[in-house]
């Protein structure tokens, strides 16, 4: 079930947070279509927010995963099946070219393993993100051509290699698209394009790539005889889909469901050598497993070497080698923690005051390594709240990576200015674009004036949604299975956030390397909690005085337990 994250409430109740951002309340939404429910009013509250607009389609989304899409809306999917499943039968060479992402190497990883099951000879291919770029290029078609593979697959690209699947098909393969980025008015001439957002899908709804991956390949096995991929590949969806950010709605969420109980038991040895080496345990793998530890070191060797290593490391069935790569991984995971920061510090010296201003922010130098302009771009819209662009400039040519606020379509953007770019793709809140170095000036200037006609500043002022009240008094143990049974969470279905007023701070102390960080003590009447806020420390409320908080729930890694996570505070009135 797809619902719709933006059903209007009535109006919201605006106040100040710290360093300048809004609180916006929400009003409480009409619960009349709720009315028998055996769930906590909050809980009622909460799915109205999200769509849900019934008791029956309140219990399914609490309950366990449904039905998935019917494989036969997927655009072109038959077509894709039918040609891999003569090559598996004939015992062809099919050539899987993947991104360099997590959401890439998931998606190669299933379409290599369930080709190799069913009797073709995969040949799995990761560009060189320093090289060759992203997506298929003219040598890579070449390579794999020269290799014997008659068949092609792009996995999370190709919906815009309109050369490349010509050469392609010059050489006399055939080219299947697995995407799921935005499409461009003009499409490659491949044999199928499976991609849920083209025009007029039924789909329904917007699966990262290696949901398409996995849909392809399930039914595959389907054809096949097989009762369908095995769990190890359902794992490796929940990850993908986790770390692209896809919509937490509709099958999506529920692929991320079932995904995550897979990954908990996952045998593959690269994941549970990645978790040892993140210090992380499978058994309670959980979205911020994969957002932040599993899927930042698969992606450092993209970022920083060569993402061949992290693909070798997901498909090895050998416990050293597994060993050995999730070190490795985890040594330049470091480094790119690192290059960031100071990737970051030069971003910011570039900047001058009225940059910093306009609504949309562009940098762009020679030091800052393409592996990590996207991270940069991150960090810059996090800092200042407004689409950011961060372009490394080389041999005459600037590499970029945009990342985007929620009010704005960094993609759609790129496509009205396309007579800029040499190429370019991506998706509402991420994209990225290569130009002539010699545009730059005339590129900030379009941009950022298009920017500034389509952005106000309400939009431009940080806010921080709530969803409801939550006194800490009220919430009990059945709150809790509750909440939890909302999740997963991301976009679409975010986490929720809610206001308690007057709470008293305790044993208050500044933490972290660079002591950006609180970690204290809450109390409401014989209500304690033991608390975190991140970045906050320059807006301390002193010992033993009562602040009004945003919160929301968090598990505590130390300690196994569930901790309160302050996303902003300030003195009680």
């Amino acid at each position: 079930m797809t619902t719709n994250p933006t059903a209007p409430t009535t109006d919201a109740r605006l106040s100040e947070g710290s360093g300048g951002r809004r609180w916006r309340l929400r009003a409480a939404p009409d619960l009349g279509a709720f009315e028998g429910a055996e769930w906590p009013r909050l809980i009622s509250v909460l799915l109205a927010h999200r769509g849900v607009r019934s008791l029956e389609e309140a219990i399914a989304y609490l309950g366990e995963p449904g039905e998935l899409t019917d494989p036969a809306l997927m655009p072109d999917l038959d077509i894709a099946v039918e040609r891999l499943q003569r090559a598996c039968s004939e015992g062809e060479t099919v050539a899987v070219l993947g991104d360099f992402d997590v959401d890439g190497l998931t998606s190669t990883t299933i379409l290599s393993e369930g080709l190799h099951d069913l009797g073709a000879h995969p040949l799995p291919y990761i560009p060189d993100r320093f090289s060759e770029g992203y997506g298929p290029n003219p040598h890579a078609v070449r390579s794999l051509h020269a290799r014997g593979a008659s068949v092609l697959v792009t996995a999370d690209c190709g919906t815009s290699a309109l050369r490349e699947v010509e050469l392609a098909n010059e050489l006399g393969m055939d080219v299947i698209i697995i995407d799921h980025h935005t499409v461009p008015e003009a499409l490659p001439d491949a044999l199928a394009l499976v991609n849920p957002k083209l025009t007029g899908s039924q789909y329904g709804s917007e699966p990262a790539a290696v949901g398409v991956a996995h849909k392809v390949v399930d039914h595959l096995y389907e054809r096949a005889g097989h009762d369908g991929s095995p769990e190890e590949h359902r794992a490796l969806v929940a990850l993908g889909t986790v770390c692209d950010l896809a919509p937490m709605l509709g099958e999506n969420r529920d692929l991320v469901r079932i995904g995550l109980r897979a990954l908990r038991r996952s045998k593959r040895p690269g994941l549970r050598a990645l978790a040892r080496a993140a210090k992380v345990d499978l058994a309670d793998a959980d979205p911020d497993t994969c957002g932040w530890q599993l899927g930042p070191r698969l992606n450092a060797a993209g970022r920083m070497a060569h993402a061949g290593a992290a693909l070798d490391l997901l498909m090895t069935d050998d416990e050293d080698e597994a060993q050995r790569l999730a070190g490795e991984l985890d040594r330049l995971n470091r480094e790119r923690r690192e290059d960031t920061v100071a990737a970051l510090e030069l971003a910011e010296g570039l900047l001058t005051s009225e940059q910093r201003a306009a609504p949309l922010l562009v940098v762009a130098s020679e030091e800052i390594s393409s592996g990590i302009v996207g991270l940069v771009a991150g960090r810059l819209v996090g800092a200042h709240h407004r689409p950011a662009i961060a372009i490394q400039i080389a041999d005459g040519e600037g590499r970029a990576s945009c990342r985007s606020i929620d009010a704005f379509d960094i993609t759609a953007l790129l496509r009205r200015h396309d007579d800029l770019f040499l190429r370019y793709g991506g998706h509402r809140a991420a994209a990225g674009f290569s130009i002539e170095a010699s545009r730059l000036p005339e590129l900030r200037e379009r941009l950022v004036a298009d920017a500034a006609e389509r952005l106000t500043p309400d939009e431009l002022t940080p806010t921080i949604e709530i969803e409801a009240e939550l006194p800490l008094a009220e919430v009990n143990g059945e709150l809790l299975r509750r909440l939890l049974q909302l999740g997963p969470h991301g976009i679409g279905n975010p986490t929720p956030r809610f206001l308690a007023r007057a709470v008293q701070i305790l044993n208050s102390r500044v933490v972290g390397q660079d002591e950006s960080h609180l970690q204290f003590t809450l109390k409401a009447g014989r209500v304690t909690w033991r608390a975190i806020a991140f970045g906050l420390a320059a807006h301390a409320v002193p010992d033993g005085d009562a602040a009004d908080i945003v919160y929301t729930f968090s598990r505590d890694n130390f300690r196994g337990t569930l901790q309160l996570e302050v996303l902003d505070l300030r003195a009680a009135a």
